[in-house]
């Protein structure tokens, strides 16, 4: 303790001022001016201070050299206070333009409730001098119970010589004006310079098959690329030369839920017998079939140019016909896997057009048109098949005009 060092209370109390000597300090006018300035200085310096650290801070940040000088990072610093953060509403996209049009196929769908979903199915026509053609068309789709008002029309005009145009519009004109009118109507007009003409010579003859098919091949490729919107789940060619076929023909074939699908299609031809009319049952499409080793090992031996046809003694394929398979009185949903299809009748689900399967118009594995169709939609994964006992009757052999 103090105490102890020889210190005491008392003796430091005698040491100190004596208390009116603070007084007289502290009322000290010199005093007091001092202490005023140096509160005045200490303010002036905070308030200096935090002034010059504002500006650091709004004006003066970033590197101190020219932009031009800057490095990205540098550059992405001192521009960082001028970017907006966006936040994406998954529910409700801003609108950036009125003109930019939002499309989302994830919602689109092929499946065998279609009718129930309210799937949009597009059929789809190629016409050339169809004209006797186009009121049975047009009897036969106007039956069709899948609703109409999901139901959109489309034609291809072409190469003409008749008044397929002038029919069209009046039957459309009938049909499109009673409760029993779909939903739209698309007519492309599109000449291809197709010279050939209608009579079996010159449709069938061998010598026509490879430039016809090809010619049909860019019809069809053209009439589907005008016509196919988004919101088509499924695509239904028809012929405008089938003369019967049954009122639930979209219902049934979605029902099967493939990919593509075609019926078997025959032909009815009426001759005396004993006085009597007789119906032959014909049989039409062979564009329907089953690969063979025949067929492979023929197409191996051509140019990959060549155009394969059926039914022609120059190529003989052995291939396995679904036009000689199955009756209409048996099980309608008996499904085969097919190679090779027929145009006549065919449902096929809208994405498969989507990924780029149309109608080659050149020789895609030695088949074009249709068939070809059948060989690229095989190569890229997608399922073919046939329904032999489904009959869809077609116009008399006899070929008469009608289709591109």
């Amino acid at each position: 303790m103090l105490a102890g060092k020889g210190y005491s209370w008392k003796a430091a109390r005698s040491r100190l001022p004596p208390t009116r000597a603070f007084w007289h300090i502290l009322r000290n006018t010199r005093f007091l001016i001092s202490i005023g300035l140096v509160s005045v200085i200490i303010l002036l310096w905070r308030s200096m201070g935090s002034a010059a650290g504002e500006m650091q801070r709004f004006y003066c940040f970033g590197p101190s050299k020219p932009p031009m000088q800057m490095t990205q990072n540098e550059n992405a610093e001192w521009h960082a206070h001028m970017s907006t953060p966006v936040i994406f509403n998954h529910h409700k996209p801003v609108e950036v333009n009125a003109s930019v049009q939002h499309v989302n196929l994830n919602e689109i769908t092929s499946t065998p409730q279609s009718a129930y979903n309210k799937e949009r199915v597009l059929l789809l026509t190629p016409l050339r001098d169809a004209a006797p053609y186009l009121a049975k068309h047009f009897d036969l789709i106007t039956e069709l119970k899948y609703p109409h008002d999901l139901i959109d029309l489309a034609f291809l005009v072409g190469d003409s010589t008749d008044d397929t145009m002038a029919f069209l519009g009046r039957e459309l004109d009938r049909i499109q004006g009673t409760a029993a009118a779909f939903r739209s109507v698309t007519i492309v007009e599109k000449d291809f310079g197709v010279t050939h003409g209608q009579n079996v010579e010159d449709r069938h003859g061998f010598a026509a098959q490879g430039p016809r098919r090809k010619a049909m091949g860019r019809a069809r490729n053209y009439l589907l690329s005008a016509a196919l919107k988004p919101e088509h789940s499924w695509v239904y060619w028809r012929d405008v030369d089938i003369v019967d076929s049954p009122d639930e023909i979209i219902e049934d074939f979605t029902a099967h839920d493939v990919d593509i699908l075609v019926p078997n299609i025959w032909f009815h031809r009426y001759k005396e017998k004993d006085g009597e009319k007789v119906d032959i049952e014909g049989r039409f499409d062979y564009n329907s079939w089953q690969e063979s080793p025949q067929g492979l090992k023929l197409a191996a031996s051509l140019n990959k140019d060549v155009v394969l046809a059926e039914g022609y003694k120059e190529y003989k394929t052995d291939r396995t016909y679904m036009a000689k398979m199955g009756h209409w009185t048996k099980d309608k949903d008996e499904r085969i896997p097919l190679d090779g299809i027929g145009g006549v009748n065919i449902m096929v689900k809208a994405d498969v057009h989507r990924s780029g399967i149309n109608f080659p118009c050149y020789a895609f594995e030695n088949q074009a048109e249709t068939e070809g169709f059948a060989k690229m939609a095989k190569r890229a994964g997608y399922g073919v098949y046939g329904l032999p006992n489904y009959v869809v009757w077609h116009i008399d052999t006899d070929e008469k005009p009608g289709n591109a």
